[in-house]
């Protein structure tokens, strides 16, 4: 709707409540509005009067997990919101860093981006194939990504990320089977508008934001422009000189909001990041005396941040789009249009030996040869998307709409290197994976009384998939991991399949509303294409869709003058046609084959609660129970250690909770300190989803995070924020191979400090 005098208004007195919430609720390390939310973030927020610091009261947060807007707590959906400016102010700035602020949510952190996945209630998509779609979808402002690891740089400009927790593919698609991250940007403002945020943290991590926004044509056009710039030299030191795990990147994005009538809104979005990040594992457990020998002096232990390696650990990313939005209102009906197009391009470079092969030939045996890995991945996709919505209020409210992606991801990677007996080997692969979708879907609410409604929904899904492969070697038979030629081999399949939803949604009173849905999910066929990929192994096979039934019961309330709201869901899921990676062994170089794995299953329990205690002071906490495990594997012919039935599904820890707290304290010349702090638990998680060991289990840990910042009446605002203050070491994956267990380094692994600054004018 076109902005008018009353519009400048509201805006003026928006920007103000937002300044005020920042200083007065924003704390550093309290980086979420918890599941279900702590409301404050999203209202309009003034000095405290009497009246108000005798009453408080939590505000009401509007999300878009429906595709409309409605309120959280009158939706039948699991979700967890979180406000992008308090995780800013966290250093949380990608969707990995995010992961332990959402109990049911997890990351599987790997050497490359496009090989990283998220995780929702145990469930989650474990592959470095491109034929191969992600169990929970990613979505940026009505755009869905068709790979995981295009999301995994900063995000830009982040009004909220709303975590959809459970199956979600009647109105997010087929790829939303275990959930949807779906990430809300900021709409530009009326006024004019800019700031600058700085921050620098031990470790040598620098960051700088800064962004504009306001009207360009009064009444017509308003546009919001963001940019970024951070740099870190990172926690992994490499004996030989240098660090890793560190990064360099850069992005900005614009976003224009065009409104020609009253009933008609036009959103242009343009967007670029470009990151280097210098990824590496390390040696975390071994008991292979050659291999300790080879990489001394460094040692593997559970604490160890130090690898030997010669060369070159970096993976490059750029990723970038343009999609444009129009909302136009007929009659209280809203008719969406989404029109996108994305590329990404990643470059992987890493030494897979570890051991310094250039400095001393002589650590160079039959186990361990000289070996260079380098991959360039080359993504574009394009998307539409048409939904109509009705108006709401009657017995009959639905969305309803048609969606196609169309993606083709080219794949070259190459592996060369040099054997004890002094044999050079080398092999490429080129191949590429075409996909295309379309889909047909619709969701209803139908009102029966003002009190009871009832929830049926919908979508059909038609697939085409296909690849081609062909890898070229200089032996005649494998060596140092490469397998001999291969020629041009290519495969399609194609698949249709319904999901939906179904349920019934009862308001006990006007606080507190109770729901239970059955969800049906789907997730496309699936080729294992990777760079040793050959028809020994059946990989040229295409995989059965996976599917997924799911029932949840849930309560959300508020309590006390909505002084306290309380959340609860409960749920259980069963998968059919699991498609997951099980370990196999090219002569003694270990790849992971990508099969219908079987029969997997969820269940559990998620509490959330936010309490407005005081004006001053806010309390939130979440917890999770979730109880996911291996049902019944399908051993494939020659695959081992395959006695996992009964056991737990990999990143998928039983219980997880966050607890915040923060605290205002108004001062007399208008300055206002603000104390925040959380603490992070979860209960121990395996990482292999088989062969399950001691090895690849990462203990019970808890992170305690803290900060205090000094916000001003002129638009400063000054931090100091400690993540990590017990200076507890974990992993966020610990891979196995041939030499022994391999951990991957979070960023707050060890206890650091920094501090931040921000302007706004």
């Amino acid at each position: 709707m076109k902005p008018n005098h009353t519009h400048l208004q509201q805006f003026r007195r928006r920007g103000i409540g937002l300044a005020l919430a920042s200083a007065l609720l924003s704390g550093g390390m309290s980086a979420v509005i918890a599941a279900e939310g702590d409301a404050e973030a999203q209202t309009e927020n003034t000095p405290a009067t009497a009246e108000q610091e005798a009453q408080p009261a939590l505000g009401t947060i509007t999300v878009t997990a429906t595709r409309r807007e409605a309120s959280l707590q009158s939706i039948p959906v699991a979700v967890s919101v979180l406000d992008g400016r308090k995780l800013e102010q966290s250093n949380l700035n990608s969707i990995q860093t995010i992961a332990n602020e959402v109990p049911s949510l997890t990351f599987r952190q790997q050497g490359g981006n496009k090989d990283s996945s998220i995780f929702i209630r145990g469930v989650g998509t474990i592959s470095t194939s491109p034929g191969i779609e992600p169990t929970v979808s990613t979505v940026i402002d009505g755009v869905v990504y068709a790979r995981p690891g295009q999301a995994t740089l900063d995000l830009l400009d982040v009004e909220r990320i709303e975590v959809l927790r459970g199956p979600q593919g009647t109105l997010f698609g087929k790829n939303a089977s275990a959930g949807v991250i779906n990430i809300v940007s900021k709409e530009p403002s009326a006024d004019t508008h800019a700031y600058v945020d700085a921050s620098y943290y031990e470790g040598g991590e620098k960051r700088i934001r800064f962004g504009l926004s306001g009207t360009l044509v009064p009444d017509l056009l308003y546009a919001s422009i963001n940019g970024l710039w951070a740099d870190y030299d990172g926690n992994v030191k490499n004996v030989l000189g240098g660090r890793l795990n560190g990064y360099e990147r850069e992005g900005a994005r614009a976003k224009f909001l065009l409104t020609p009538t009253e009933d008609l809104d036009i959103t242009l979005i343009a967007d670029y990041t470009h990151g280097t990040n210098g990824v590496s594992s390390v040696p975390y457990q071994s008991s292979n005396g050659a291999f300790i020998q080879a990489i001394s002096p460094v040692v593997p232990s559970k604490g160890n941040r130090t690898i030997r390696s010669d060369g070159r650990n970096e993976v490059t990313d750029t990723n970038q789009g343009i999609s444009a939005q129009v909302d136009w209102r007929i009659n209280d009906y809203t008719l969406t249009s989404i029109t996108a197009f994305r590329t990404w391009d990643n470059t992987q470079n890493t030494s897979t030996s570890q051991i310094g092969n250039n400095y001393d030939p002589s650590r160079i045996t039959s186990d361990f040869p000289a070996t260079y890995d380098r991959g360039t991945v080359d993504s574009k996709q394009f998307s539409q998307e048409v939904r109509i919505a009705s108006p709401k209020e009657g017995f009959l409210e639905y969305v309803a709409g048609i969606y196609y992606l169309k993606s083709k991801t080219d794949e070259v990677y190459q592996r060369s290197g040099t054997t004890d007996t002094g044999t050079n080997f080398f092999g490429r692969s080129d191949y590429s994976v075409d996909s295309d979708s379309i889909s047909l879907f619709g969701e209803s609410t139908l009102n029966f009384t003002p009190e009871f409604r009832g929830i049926a929904g919908l979508r059909y899904t038609h697939d085409e998939l296909s690849f081609d492969h062909v890898r070229n070697s200089i032996l005649p038979t494998f060596t140092g991991g490469v397998r001999p030629n291969q020629p041009l081999r290519k495969g399609d399949t194609s698949a249709s399949e319904y999901s939906g939803r179904l349920g019934a949604q009862y308001d006990l009173s006007e606080d507190v509303m109770t729901y239970a849905t059955y969800s049906r999910g789907y997730k496309g066929p699936a080729y294992n294409v990777f760079f040793n990929m050959f028809d020994g192994n059946n990989d040229t096979e295409a995989l059965a869709p996976e599917t997924s039934n799911s029932f949840e019961v849930g309560l959300k309330s508020a309590w006390l003058n909505n002084r306290l709201i309380f959340n609860a869901a409960a749920f259980y899921t069963k998968y059919k046609n699991y498609q997951a990676n099980i370990p196999d062994y090219v002569g003694t170089n270990l790849v992971y084959r990508l099969i219908n794995a079987g029969e997997v299953s969820t269940r559990g329990v998620e509490l959330d609660a936010n309490a407005k205690v005081t004006s001053r002071l806010s309390l939130s906490g979440s917890l999770a129970y979730v109880d996911s495990r291996i049902d019944n594997i399908n051993c494939p012919p020659g695959a081992t250690d395959c006695l996992v039935n009964g056991k737990p599904l990999p990143y998928a820890p039983k219980w997880k909770s966050v607890v915040r707290a923060n605290y205002a304290i108004p001062l007399n010349n208008g300055y206002v300190v603000d104390l925040g702090t959380d603490y992070i638990w979860q209960s121990k998680q395996q990482f292999l989803l088989m062969p399950q060991t001691d090895n690849t289990i990462q203990e019970a840990y808890g992170i305690w995070n803290a900060s205090v910042a000094l916000s001003t009446q002129d638009g400063w605002r000054f931090a100091l924020v400690g993540r990590n203050l017990l200076d507890r070491s974990y992993a966020t994956n610990l891979s196995s191979n041939v030499f022994g267990i391999q951990r991957f380094v979070p960023r707050d692994d060890a206890r650091y400090f920094g501090v931040q600054v921000r302007k706004d004018f």
